[in-house]
């Protein structure tokens, strides 16, 4: 089904449902129940909404998450590290040290809003070692590199999968990089392909655990986890995501100034294979998915105001609910933070600025978004942003259940559901002025 169909105006059956509306996890353990109400036209409710997270959404001033978030990267800037490739380099030498460089991502980068709940979840940081890099297949070997680049850099190709995996690649060593102390420039030296490129996930300290790429962090005291995603920096646009920068967009958004600058950062590969692939004892080690974060911080800033408050309410509504909490019969699960994103960034392309700021009411156009997700979960369609055939969901994945959902939520539903379950919590937050 095509994605821009999608995005039409639900069947009458979802419009008609102007009552209670309860919905559990097949556990029987009621998720948003809790807050169902018999209601009419409740067309107010999400104006109030609505204009509360106008009104009370200021921009983004720093918080403890950003506070931790910049001192973990300090701490890791500050690293020095033995060179980890000493088998693969034989000019290496046994002292030779490399910096870690840390980019903060995730919300603590992506919200330039700061509504009364928090936008900012975990902290996230990506880190790439300072003597790996990799580039695109038939990529020349690059003579001019960024100061934060060793002296000596081992470089990898990007190569595909096979089976072939939209998304999902493999890194061939290629070429050892040296810089001439004189002019600066590096100078190419061919490796035996091989793809022996990998790190080392376990955790080091009692308590840290393995979230797919990412190594979180608990630390006492810390009322928030770090999330550290050890990465390698590909400084240039990868050839599996080549449409992206070129496809037609009606509405012009993103338009061509912030395609070039999302296109000038490159990207970056992480350690961390398919679903599919994770019984092949190869692939389960070699495999690395490619990562679109520097891209993402640049779009989600480029956003409205009322894109950025609507992204917000999607999230929160999630969290609230635990969406993501629900799993298959393999205690996998279901769903991520990461299609609310999809979705997001799919809209903001395919919609004209008057379907934002016509009329606007965040409540009207949340339920819209939800159950543009719900046909996406009943399809099992969700088309990765940047990489072309790219299909996020997986197709054993039990969606039905979320699905059903999202389906039977209204307007006049969710406008109840944000004043008890949001506005509600701004009030205590509120001084009591009696």
């Amino acid at each position: 089904m095509a994605l821009s169909s999608l995005l039409s105006v639900r069947p009458t059956e979802c419009q008609r449902r102007e009552q209670d509306v309860t919905c559990k996890q097949p556990t029987g353990e009621s998720t948003m129940a809790d807050d169902s109400v018999v209601v009419d036209h409740h067309d107010d409710e999400s104006k109030i909404v609505t204009q509360f997270l106008l009104n009370t959404s200021r921009l983004l001033q720093p918080t403890k998450h950003h506070v931790l978030a910049m001192s973990s990267c300090a701490a890791l800037a500050a690293l020095r590290l033995p060179r980890d490739d000493a088998m693969h380099d034989p000019t290496s030498t046994c002292n030779e040290e490399i910096n870690m460089i840390p980019l903060i991502t995730g919300s603590s980068a992506e919200f330039y809003i700061q509504p009364m709940l928090s936008c900012v979840g975990d902290v996230d940081i990506m880190q790439h070692n300072s003597s790996k890099l990799v580039i695109p297949h038939g990529f020349p070997p690059p003579s001019k590199l960024p100061a934060e680049f060793h002296s000596r850099v081992m470089v990898c190709e990007i190569v595909d999968c096979e089976p072939k995996v939209p998304g999902y690649v493999l890194l061939q060593l290629t070429y050892l990089l040296t810089e001439d102390s004189d002019t600066g420039r590096y100078n190419a030296m061919w490796y035996l392909p091989g793809y022996g490129l990998s790190y080392n996930k376990r955790p080091k300290n009692a308590g840290d655990q393995i979230h797919g790429p990412a190594l979180t962090k608990y630390a006492t005291g810390r009322e928030v986890p770090v999330d550290q995603v050890p990465c390698i920096r590909c400084l240039w646009w990868p050839s599996q995501a080549a449409d992206w920068p070129e496809r037609h967009r009606n509405y012009d958004w993103p338009d061509s100034a912030t395609v070039d600058l999302v296109v000038s950062n490159g990207c970056d590969v992480v350690l961390v294979a398919h679903h599919q692939c994770r019984q092949d004892k190869f692939l389960r080690d070699h495999q690395w998915r490619l990562s679109f974060s520097r891209a993402e911080i640049v779009l989600l800033n480029s956003w409205m105001p009322v894109q950025q408050i609507l992204y917000h309410l999607l999230r929160v509504f999630n969290k609230t609910v635990r969406l993501t909490d629900i799993t298959d019969g393999t205690e996998t699960k279901i769903f991520s933070n990461y299609y609310l994103k999809t979705l997001m960034l799919w809209i903001c392309e395919l919609q004209p600025q008057s379907w934002w700021i016509d009329d606007m009411n965040v409540v009207r156009m949340c339920v819209k978004l939800l159950h543009v997700l719900a046909d996406w979960l009943n399809n099992k369609i969700c088309q990765h942003y940047f990489v072309n055939n790219c299909n996020l969901f997986y197709q054993t994945s039990p969606s039905a259940i979320i699905a059903s959902q999202l389906a039977l939520i209204t307007e006049s539903w969710l406008s109840t559901w944000f004043v008890n379950n949001y506005l509600r919590k701004c009030a205590h937050l509120c001084p009591d002025t009696a």
